[in-house]
């Protein structure tokens, strides 16, 4: 509920701090002192278009803080304000602040974080509902009809939402089927011509590299050609060097034994013909290794070429070749099972439908029957409320089914007529200010909603009536109160006197300087400004009488 709203420097109203209880809270004054102004403050801090002209003369800057407490802070304010990125913890009041500067800039604030204006505006449907002389919005507006009726009738809208859902999803599950298949079957002789030649090309994962390796290692043969045959000259033949050194092993091996030294000396020779025997046979596998074969590197080359090419054609790498193969089959594949894939989906598809149809038709009649009862229990109203000429119906209109969404397949409409034989019509369109606010308190009395606004706010709803008509709005005004906070600007005693709170307003003048200012009401204030509504300049006693028997009867 609103717990307080302070005010600095807007129009007449250099400073002003209020608190408010649950219950009824009225607020009154003469005509001209300002209640307007209170309403517009209010309005600034719940999103509404800054105007400059709102900052009092002389002033840089003006702001409203509006503080609000909750039980638990409403689902669909917590939801704003987390995708927001606003903390607020677990019990802590919500403030929301706005400064308005005398060029017309201004800021927003929520618990001193700086917020958007469009944040304050997103919330403020469920914090305050305000419904005056030219309301167009709350339960004028058509679009919140069917929600109202919805929780008027206890309906199961979840349960329908969760089968849109399931439907939705099947249908786009099926139409990408359909397109997957569609698109296969276009291109099912490019597919098969494509697979056909990469079938011919028999791709294997890891050949590019093997096959690079080896051109390398044949480009590097071709380049050392002459130089490996001429070593292995050098180290073949009966005058090679290696030939050579055998036959001085042997020679050596006959005269060893005469001397140490020459024994020593054979080993050395040994050790080195077992070394050149070495090199020997490594020159014979490298030579083998990078034999250079023209033919075989061509073909070599060839390969890569035709791999590179593919590669390029199909817009991948040589390795993902065989994943493409296997690709292009699952998709020829899908061609051939496709018809009795969609087949199935087709039937998730029409179950879903059927589902949301059941449910969506269950919704329908729910509605139906609770448009009648909401019909009986506002004509129940609006005779007290000097409406008894008038006529309310709640048109449950079902739709087409391209317009079918996640609240069913209805669209729900509030219409009035004000005058025997007169067309139904919209209520914005049909009743006056003054029948437009009753009308609305008529609705509200019967809806009896919950889950709305955390305040609702009537601006001189008793506009044009007296008496009987004052009582029974007063005594409406009450009973929406009972179960949450309501606050009313009214003219009438008779609806002041059922006030839980009373606030006067009042505008007084010093020279030049015009100030508003607020106060709240005890018993015997409550009983001077009721008998000052009653009586008029000149407060009499029986004005003053006739205010305790207002006060008492309530």
């Amino acid at each position: 509920m609103l717990t307080r709203l302070s005010i600095r420097n807007i129009v007449l109203i250099e400073a002003l701090d209020l608190g408010f209880s649950d219950g009824l809270g009225v607020l009154t004054g003469e005509t001209g002192a300002g209640k307007s102004i209170l309403l517009d403050a209010l309005g600034l801090v719940l999103g509404n278009r800054a105007d400059s002209s709102l900052v009092r003369a002389g002033e840089e800057k003006a702001s409203v803080t509006a503080s609000f407490e909750f039980a638990r802070l409403p689902e669909p304010v917590r939801a704003v304000l987390d995708d927001a990125e606003v903390e607020i913890e677990p019990g802590e009041p919500l403030i929301l602040r706005r400064q308005l500067k005398c060029d017309g800039g201004s800021k927003a604030f929520v618990n001193d974080q700086s917020v958007g204006v469009a944040l304050l505006r997103e919330i403020a449907p469920h914090l305050v509902e305000l419904h005056g002389q030219h309301d167009d919005r709350g339960l004028v507006n058509p679009r919140g009809h069917r929600a109202l009726l919805d929780r008027f009738a206890g309906a199961d809208v979840a349960g329908v939402e969760a089968a849109w859902r399931d439907w939705r999803t099947a249908r786009d599950v099926l139409e990408a089927a359909r397109a997957r298949v569609d698109k296969a079957s276009a291109d099912q002789d490019l597919l098969l011509a494509h697979l056909a030649e990469l079938a011919a090309l028999e791709p294997c994962e890891g050949e590019e590299e093997q096959l690079a390796e080896a051109r390398a290692t044949m480009q590097k043969g071709e380049r050392l050609t002459g130089d490996l045959a001429e070593l292995q000259h050098l180290w073949s033949g009966s005058d090679s060097a290696l030939a050579v050194l055998r036959s001085a092993a042997r020679r050596l091996d006959r005269i060893a034994a005469e001397h140490p030294l020459l024994t020593q000396a054979l080993e050395a020779l040994d050790r080195a013909v077992i070394e050149a025997s070495e090199a020997e046979d490594r020159l014979e596998r490298a030579s083998e290794a990078l034999s250079h074969d023209p033919q075989a590197l061509d073909r070599i080359e060839t390969r890569l070429f035709d791999l590179r090419a593919a590669a390029r054609k199909h817009d991948c790498a040589v390795d993902d070749l065989p994943a493409k193969m296997r690709e292009m089959r699952g998709s020829l594949d899908a061609i051939e099972s496709g018809a009795e894939e969609i087949s199935g989906l087709e039937k998730a598809a029409e179950a879903a439908g059927q589902a949301f149809r059941t449910r969506a038709e269950a919704l329908h009649a729910n509605r139906v029957a609770a448009a009648l009862r909401l019909d009986d229990a506002v004509a129940g109203e609006l005779a007290p409320l000097k409406l008894d000429a008038a006529r309310f119906r709640t048109t449950v209109t079902e739709l087409a089914e391209d317009r079918w969404g996640p609240q069913g397949m209805d669209s729900v409409e509030f219409l009035i007529s004000t005058n025997p034989g007169a067309d139904f019509a919209p209520l914005a369109k049909i009743a006056s200010g003054g029948e437009l606010s009753r009308f609305i308190l008529a609705l509200k009395v019967a809806l009896a909603e919950e889950g709305g606004a955390a305040v609702m706010i009537f601006d001189e709803i008793d506009r044009g009536v007296g008496g009987a008509v004052a009582s029974a709005i007063g005594e409406r005004l009450a009973r929406l109160a009972a179960g949450g906070q309501v606050l009313v600007v009214t003219h009438s005693p008779q609806v002041a006197a059922r006030g839980g709170t009373h606030y006067v307003i009042h505008k007084t003048s010093e020279g030049t300087v015009t100030k508003t200012s607020v106060t709240l009401l005890d018993n015997a204030g409550r009983q001077e400004e009721i008998a000052r509504m009653l009586s008029g300049a000149e407060i009499t006693d029986e004005a003053r009488a006739q205010a305790d028997r207002l006060l008492e009867g309530v």
